[in-house]
């Protein structure tokens, strides 16, 4: 970065449903055994995955109805706003700020629609000033953690002394489908839960990291891999069985593109901070960075508690990383639609 960029605060959160996945497995056998053909060797997913629980900003019993676009909106406004405060005012907090003293939000979400953007229906609660710089993000996925730590970063670094707050909130259950009967449907049902995290980034002195280098591989020819469907009743999930193989053969060079072109190699790196996407990517992502088997198992923690948040759950990982200790070099991982590999570096705090 030209201006040594400071992560001063972080913050991460969770609405109040819990789903256990046992729960999860006993609704989606209720609601598709007998309209998806082979549907027992669908059930394995569920236990699997590697997930424990899941959080979610409806009950399980709002899951058993028909939602359309107004309903799925509505679920994603509350939830969104409720979320975003949470998860910004913890941040804010930690790096011992006020919500007056944030120049610029950057909002990650790519799980619903809210126009004005959620950190202007939360602005005058949250106490935000009214020369405030928005800039919401939409259709970045898994990977927006990771891309949108280092847009805000790049912000963060062209005005230095101003403060930016990046918040990434996800409301994954409400594109689960009751109209749609498919194997896709299923694995959704087993992997994706709800959450938010938030981070306040400034080129000041202190803070528990410095970003050290951003970047991002846009792979051709991969916009079937991930990504949403949309129609009349809502968003449907595009994901390829192929994922895993792709990632495990082609995301560790393309990581080693990133880092060679901010002058680091992959043997550089004392930690990895990867966004734990399902059971068989982590499997893959060791594979593909050559890294030991098990060197990912807090990644493994944060799946079995969370889930699949999409692009907030990176974040819950670099939490938990934050508080054990970062070492001396960390790089943060995510992959997304597009199909992309977003990376950040990280250096710790002086």
């Amino acid at each position: 970065m030209p201006e040594s960029v400071k992560l001063l605060g972080l913050g991460v959160a969770v609405p109040g449903h819990v789903i256990h996945q046992a729960e999860a497995a006993a609704l989606a056998e209720s609601l598709f055994s007998d309209r998806i053909r082979g549907f027992s060797h669908l059930v394995p997913v569920f236990s699997n995955s590697g997930i424990r629980r899941r959080y979610s900003v409806r009950p399980l019993s709002w899951f058993l109805d028909q939602h359309g676009w107004a309903d799925r909106m509505q679920a994603y406004s509350e939830g969104a706003r409720a979320l975003f405060a949470d998860a910004a005012t913890r941040a804010i907090n930690q790096a011992g700020l006020e919500p007056a003293d944030i120049d610029t939000i950057v909002t990650i979400s790519s799980t619903g629609f809210a126009t004005p953007s959620i950190e202007a229906l939360v602005a005058r609660e949250m106490g935000f000033r009214a020369d405030i710089q928005r800039v919401p993000v939409f259709g970045l996925g898994c990977a927006g953690g990771v891309s949108g730590l280092g847009i805000a970063a790049r912000l963060a670094a062209g005005r230095p002394g101003t403060k930016v707050l990046m918040v990434a909130i996800e409301l994954c259950s409400l594109a689960f489908r009751l109209d749609e009967p498919s194997n896709v449907s299923v694995v959704a049902s087993a992997l994706f839960g709800d959450g938010a995290a938030a981070c306040v980034l400034s080129a000041d002195e202190g803070g528990v990291a410095a970003v050290e280098s951003t970047g991002e591989h846009l792979f051709p020819d991969t916009v079937d891999l991930m990504g949403w469907r949309v129609d009349d009743h809502g968003l449907g999930i595009i994901l390829a069985q192929s994922l895993p193989h792709f990632v495990g053969s082609q995301v560790g060079p393309a990581i080693a593109g990133i880092l060679a072109r901010n002058g680091i190699e992959l043997a550089d790196i004392d930690r990895f901070v990867c966004h734990p996407g399902g059971a068989k990517v982590l499997d893959a992502v060791e594979s593909s960075l050559s890294l030991g088997q098990g060197t990912l198992n807090d990644e493994r923690e944060v799946l079995a508690a969370y889930g699949n948040m999409s692009s907030p759950t990176v974040l819950f990982v670099l939490d938990r990383a934050v508080r054990a200790g970062l070492p001396e070099r960390s790089a943060m991982l995510a992959l997304g639609p597009g199909f992309t590999a977003s990376c950040v570096t990280l250096r710790k705090a002086a």
